[in-house]
């Protein structure tokens, strides 16, 4: 019999919650097969089996919060799997009776069965919640889920089957009601693992960090002239990599974090550690939330491996397939609002990085340039930084440097 115990993900991670379990008690499963999926702080962790047999046993249910060395279910490696059940036609027919004893006879009661409707078959819920519903004669259509995606869970049914008991008549007095939600008026849904944790690290940053913010805005006329030049031929020379604004930024970045190392440190202890490595991390929007992959070592990688790397890490995220080696260990961050519409914001620092670079939304303003006024593309960037470890001088630094090398993007191959 081997355990089936919740891994040690990573030494942030204590904890998570089990989200859907891809084996049954009775299905059969084979070495290093996938068979439940944990949601972490960070990421969606796939627990696999380390033995070959039979799942005999679930010890914890979707929903449920586990510790890292929770043993969860167990397999049997000398059971066999279940075999289905036969159906009811399939059975063998009994005897029939004497007609008289058939006369004589009454109907035998019949215990409630309660079918899933065509409605249950449309909600989407577990198999544990499925079950608990036929045993309640709950109708699953009726349950009010706390998933914010919807899946009816097990603890849904659950509350959904005890909650309108009539208060018995006691001399006792009554304990203080609490302030009930008005469902008319509000939804209340409950934040997810990571929308919780997301929560608790942008207050701790807010809290423990001198965050200043400061702002240029950028020309990107020759930049959007380049890219149209060269995207065609970039795409065919790359195997169908897109060429994006992202690696320009990228390269531009990585250019101003070698010429102001301090943008590219962080506080440990009573030590300021500067990084020697530049790992990019791009902020990635998701359905669940905000996520930072990292492009790793991005001053030894051209724009095609950067363009690259973001694609690729923006789909693991949006399939939640990211591992926590593609979040962990950032030395500086990007995040673009202007892809949802964002003229200017001021973007909080991640983690225990000491800047974040904030792009924007491409707008046509006028502007002076030399005698005349001309409509250009503009764009407005921001730079928030701690400035405990970052003073402004280089932070505006930083930025014009940032700005000049969009604005003249042929600079960008001789810092290369």
């Amino acid at each position: 019999m081997a355990d089936i115990i919740v891994p040690e993900l990573a030494e942030s991670i204590t904890e998570g919650e089990i989200v859907r379990w891809v084996k049954q008690v009775g299905d059969s499963v084979e070495k290093g097969e996938f068979i439940v999926e944990l949601e972490t702080d960070k990421v969606n962790a796939e627990i696999i089996s380390e033995e070959a047999g039979v799942l005999t046993e679930i010890l914890a249910q979707e929903g449920d919060v586990v510790e890292v060395g929770a043993v969860i279910a167990k397999v049997d490696a000398n059971a066999s799997a279940a075999a289905p059940a036969p159906k009811a036609e399939e059975a063998p027919a009994a005897a029939p009776a004497p007609k008289e004893e058939v006369k004589e006879a009454a109907p035998a009661p019949v215990a409630p069965v309660v079918e899933e409707t065509t409605s249950n078959e449309r909600v989407i819920a577990s198999p544990a919640a499925r079950k608990l519903a036929r045993e309640k004669g709950i109708d699953l259509a009726s349950v009010s889920p706390v998933d914010p995606q919807g899946r009816v869970r097990v603890q849904d049914v659950a509350a959904h089957g005890t909650a309108p008991a009539a208060p018995a008549a006691s001399k006792a007095a009554p304990a203080p009601a609490t302030k009930a939600v008005d469902e008319s008026r509000v939804e209340a849904v409950k934040m997810t693992r990571r929308q919780q944790t997301a929560a608790r690290k942008l207050l701790e940053v807010s809290q423990n960090t001198a965050m200043l913010t400061t702002f240029n805005e950028i020309d990107m006329t020759a930049v959007m002239a380049l890219r149209k030049r060269k995207k065609d031929a970039f795409m065919e020379n790359h195997e169908g990599t897109k060429l994006g604004f992202m690696s320009f930024f990228t390269k531009a970045v990585t250019a101003a974090l070698k010429k102001y190392p301090a943008v590219n440190a962080k506080i440990v202890g009573e030590e300021l550690h500067y990084n020697k490595f530049f790992d990019v991390g791009i902020a990635v929007a998701t359905p669940d939330g905000l996520v930072v992959p990292n492009v790793r070592d991005t001053d030894r990688k051209n724009f095609a491996e950067i363009e690259s790397d973001i694609a690729e890490l923006a789909v693991k995220a949006r399939n939640k397939k990211l591992a926590l080696s593609d979040l962990e260990g950032g030395s500086f961050t990007i995040t673009n609002g202007g892809v949802f519409g964002s003229l200017m914001s001021t973007p909080i620092i991640n983690g225990d990085q000491a800047a974040i670079l904030g792009m924007h939304n491409i707008v046509k303003r006028p502007i002076a340039v030399g005698d005349e006024i001309e409509l250009r593309p503009m764009m407005y960037v921001a730079l928030s930084y701690d400035h405990r470890i970052i003073n402004g001088k280089e932070s505006v630094g930083f930025l014009k440097m940032v700005k000049d090398l969009i604005e003249n993007p042929e600079d960008l191959l001789l810092e290369a």
